[in-house]
């Protein structure tokens, strides 16, 4: 018997969307709480070649919703850990793990080897980005975010005529408007949901199975169980601010423009350590693990604004939190008080420091 005869037996797709499914290679983009379910569907329903992309590491905080990994992944990158995981179960598909971040640098050289694009990323930067990338190599980009008990799925650069990310949202959000899951909360069964919903629309568009949701929006309510359906058209205007070459693309600072805030990585900012530099540790009383190094400032977010004069001194200034979204917000609101000084965000905080 056959692992696949259930779904070969299923009408409209048969043996025919099966091997489309076998011919077809994937690239997810992030492999956390979106990512998990998006690739374990994948993989069972045999997708012949699937990428993993993320640089990002396993922290006790994702295990409520990231059900690839358990408390003997903790501090494992992502990408590696996920496909070992599979490498064990399935021998008919092939990986290809990138244990790093995808940026303008590398991603044109990621997505060139791959039919279908999914983009399980939790933040807003990356999200243009790689649109913009599959705008440019036309490839199709399954797209879904989760926000508090609200979900999104939506199928983007699918043939003629077809909407992206930016003719959804066309602006980029400043910091000040950007959550994530470590301020806002999360019940990890909604992104199960909504990354499985992913899966789907990729099946569906590899098999050529039904209706994918081409200049559509599925929005999902955790807290009622609704679903509803927003339809979107290509805005003139949204198409413009895409990178019209590759040369253009990498030109781009997507946090830059996103966040209006530079970011370092923490090698860089390390380099800064013998230099008369703020380093500011954002994160409340008790957030661990605890950082010490030259020059570390400890000022809260929540009382920054309080105690603007403990950085009137510092010309350079390098904030830090958990997970790199206060520490953006930090950056921002220091930035309009002292618009002359050099201020930076670290990006990925605390988290990123193991696979930095």
């Amino acid at each position: 018997m056959d692992r696949f005869e259930r779904q070969v037996i299923l009408p409209g797709f048969g043996p025919e969307g099966q091997a489309r499914l076998r011919s077809a290679s994937v690239l997810v983009i992030g492999a956390g709480g979106l990512g998990c379910p998006i690739l374990l569907y994948l993989a069972a329903a045999g997708v012949g070649k699937i990428g993993i992309v993320d640089g990002d590491s396993v922290a006790k905080s994702n295990l409520n919703r990231q059900v690839l990994y358990g408390e003997k992944d903790l501090g494992k990158n992502k990408a590696e850990t996920a496909a070992r995981h599979f490498q064990e179960k399935y021998k008919d598909i092939k990986w290809e793990i990138f244990p790093e971040f995808i940026t303008v640098e590398n991603a044109q050289e990621l997505i060139s080897g791959f039919d279908l694009i999914i983009d399980g990323t939790d933040n807003f930067p990356t999200r243009y980005l790689v649109n913009d990338a599959c705008v440019l190599q036309d490839k199709p980009l399954v797209f879904g975010a989760i926000y508090q008990h609200e979900g999104q799925v939506s199928v983007f650069n699918l043939g003629e005529n077809a909407c992206n990310y930016r003719d959804l949202y066309p602006q980029m959000p400043a910091a000040s408007e950007i959550p994530n899951c470590s301020e806002t909360g999360v019940l990890g069964v909604l992104p199960g949901i909504i990354g499985n919903l992913m899966a789907l629309e990729a099946i569906k568009v590899l098999s050529v199975l039904g209706k994918p949701l081409k200049n559509r929006v599925l929005f999902f309510n955790s807290l009622t169980s609704q679903t509803y359906e927003v339809e979107i058209a290509r805005n003139s205007n949204s198409q413009q601010s895409i990178p019209d070459t590759w040369q253009a693309f990498e030109a781009m600072d997507y946090e830059l423009a996103c966040e209006g805030i530079k970011q370092l990585t923490w090698d860089e900012a390390m380099r800064k350590m013998n230099r008369d530099v703020a380093f500011v540790d954002v994160r409340e009383p008790g957030e661990m693990p605890p950082l010490e190094c030259t020059g570390l400032m400890k000022i809260p977010l929540s009382t920054l604004s309080a105690q603007l004069d403990r950085l009137e001194d510092s010309e350079e200034i390098l904030f830090f939190c958990q997970s790199g979204i206060r520490s953006q917000k930090a950056a921002q609101q220091l930035q309009q008080a002292f618009p002359d000084k050099k201020i930076f965000s670290i990006r990925g905080g605390i988290n990123a420091l193991k696979t930095s």
